[in-house]
């Protein structure tokens, strides 16, 4: 199949071909500015689908927002009557069609040319009406409020938000571009006369900014965010997307004396703490026991030894770990509990709590097993 995309160097172009050649699609014409325009004929005439992203909605004159939102719309309708090609094309408008403002009566008009000449040829089209997309590769300072707060923040540059009570209607860049794939393939999401992305997120102004910023403090907080709400789990990939190219690593606490360390990784309010415990050869640390606190220990490089004891009893069980056989070793509350490296390098064991380390209440007892 081969697939005509036009704006294929915009934000929603370059993610669509990009998951277009992950699916398998590689006979992919892709025309942008840039592009030859005398292509745009011999691109109409093999085109199997077309996918019209191109588009203006930030001129430097409020007439272009015609010539480049209707003019070069009418350009590649043409093209495909010159050629006598039906295939299905569909169109990226906006929710300000709706509306009466330049760019808004531009998409309008581009979409009621498509409509039209859908009637006289009797081609299948498709027009989505977009609401705010956001996602990685989007342009900050340009047309989309969240890239550029995710951009500003990341930079530990300014924003402005006029009113943070703003109801916003978002859409996620892979939700779109999995409609626009499912379009390509006849199962389209269509709501009477448009099209809609079935995945739309719903929240304030004030929100989206308030997340951003946790997602920056959360580095030194050791923290992450809500993975289970899909907004802020989209909304973070596309937060990091924006990091300097300087800035992808962060530096950890490490808690160092001569047996070894204990180091911080991630803690979270409702998924407990991670760390990651070093013990130099020979050594054995723990000897405590907790009423809440639970774990699981799992040795990712070396050898060791991890007892427990009942605090009221004398028997001792004991569990051989090593990183040739990865097992994760449950430690239950009421058992003192230790762990020894038995090697002859350094152990690593990642370690998980139930709970993140509190100073105030730490429930941690020392008893010898």
């Amino acid at each position: 199949m081969k697939i005509l995309v036009t704006g294929a160097n915009g934000f929603i172009g370059k993610n669509l071909i990009a998951e277009l050649h992950n699916r398998g699609y590689h006979d992919i014409f892709e025309f942008d500015r840039e592009t030859e325009p005398a292509l745009i004929n011999k691109y109409c005439r093999e085109a199997d689908f077309v996918y019209h992203l191109a588009g203006v909605n930030r001129p430097k004159d409020q007439a272009e927002f015609m010539e480049g939102n209707f003019g070069f719309t009418s350009t590649l309708l043409d093209a495909l009557k010159q050629h006598k090609n039906t295939c299905p094309v569909m169109i990226s408008s906006s929710i300000q069609a709706e509306l009466k403002n330049p760019y808004g009566e531009s998409k309008k008009a581009g979409e009621d040319l498509l409509f039209e000449y859908s009637k006289e040829t009797g081609a299948k089209v498709l027009v989505y009406r977009f609401p705010n997309v956001f996602g990685k590769w989007c342009q900050p300072n340009y047309n989309s409020a969240v890239a550029t707060f995710c951009y500003n923040i990341a930079h530990g540059l300014p924003i402005q938000v006029n009113d943070p009570s703003a109801m916003m209607n978002l859409v996620y860049i892979d939700d779109v571009v999995d409609e626009l794939i499912n379009a390509l393939n006849g199962n389209e999401n269509k709501v009477e006369v448009f099209c809609k992305v079935a995945i739309v997120h719903t929240i304030t102004l004030g929100e989206i900014v308030d997340l951003i910023v946790s997602f920056k403090n959360s580095r030194e907080e050791r923290s992450i965010p809500d993975m289970s709400n899909a907004f802020t789990r989209k909304l973070y990939s596309t937060y990091l997307s924006y990091l300097p190219k300087d800035q992808f690593s962060y530096p950890l606490r490490m808690n160092t004396d001569n047996r070894g360390s204990f180091t911080e990784f991630i803690r979270t309010p409702d998924r407990g703490q991670v760390s990651v415990n070093i013990s130099k050869p020979g050594i054995t640390k723990g000897n405590h026991w907790h009423h809440t606190k639970n774990e699981k220990f799992l040795v990712v490089s070396g050898t060791g030894v991890i007892r427990f004891r009942k605090v009221d009893s004398q028997e001792v069980l004991t569990y051989f770990v090593s990183s040739d056989k990865m097992e994760v070793v449950d430690i239950p509350t009421g058992y003192t509990h230790n762990i020894e490296n038995l090697g002859i390098t350094d152990m690593v064991t990642i370690m998980w709590v139930n709970e993140a380390f509190d100073p105030e209440k730490p429930d941690t007892y020392f008893w010898e097993v």
